[in-house]
């Protein structure tokens, strides 16, 4: 509540002229400080704090000493192999030269992540057009907001599992960069690619990367 105390005046001064009274004004916030902590309480209740946005990875299960396990076959896969500062990738499934397949033996050809010609980001777009000609589609819709933002997510996580779609294998040697491994996430990521997994390089990729190095 506020308060006004009074003081002086009453007097007369010069030539019997009555001054004016004096006023101090308190005013006690309590009341305002109890209104501030009631608002922040309520902004801390409703509010939506942000969620951490994450990447699946589908790593493979684990092979028991001694056990040979076939490679599963994979439709329209991709496989990036990295060593030391570079990035190497081939397409399809991997036939050595002792067993090649009908185009012959599988090659690696080198990437990078600049803004060339043979560069991780317009390789995996080319790779990946279905997905993202749909996903344009999709969020014209959500512009418009013929579907909600949950639909939205729902299909776009359905288009990256379809047959049309790239799926990635990253494997890696013992002198790869974590920084390589980390911006080709990213590019897998700018490129709308769902389907991503490490493992680990065969024997015969192994005598292919010392071949090509």
């Amino acid at each position: 509540m506020a308060q006004i105390a009074e003081s002086g005046g009453g007097d007369h001064g010069k030539k019997g002229k009555k001054r004016a009274k004096k006023g101090s004004t308190h005013v006690d916030m309590t009341p305002m400080v109890d209104l501030a902590f009631l608002l922040l309480t309520f902004f801390v209740l409703t509010s939506t704090f942000s969620k951490p946005k994450v990447m699946p990875l589908n790593y493979p299960a684990k092979v028991p000493d001694g056990e040979k396990v076939d490679a599963p076959k994979i439709n329209n896969a991709a496989t990036f192999i990295l060593a030391d500062d570079k990035v190497y990738y081939y397409r399809g499934e991997f036939y050595s030269k002792s067993q090649p397949g009908k185009d012959g033996p599988t090659e690696l050809e080198e990437a990078n992540f600049g803004s060339g010609e043979n560069s991780v980001r317009k390789l995996l777009a080319s790779w990946n057009d279905y997905v993202i000609k749909n996903k344009a589609i999709l969020e014209q819709k959500l512009d418009k907001k013929q579907i909600a933002d949950t639909t939205f997510k729902r299909k776009l996580d359905d288009l990256t599992k379809k047959p049309e779609a790239v799926k990635v294998l990253i494997k890696t040697d013992d002198k790869a960069l974590c920084k390589s491994f980390i911006d080709l996430v990213d590019e897998l990521k700018i490129a709308n690619v769902g389907v991503i997994a490490p493992t680990d390089l065969s024997p015969g990729e192994k005598e292919l990367l010392k071949e090509k190095n």
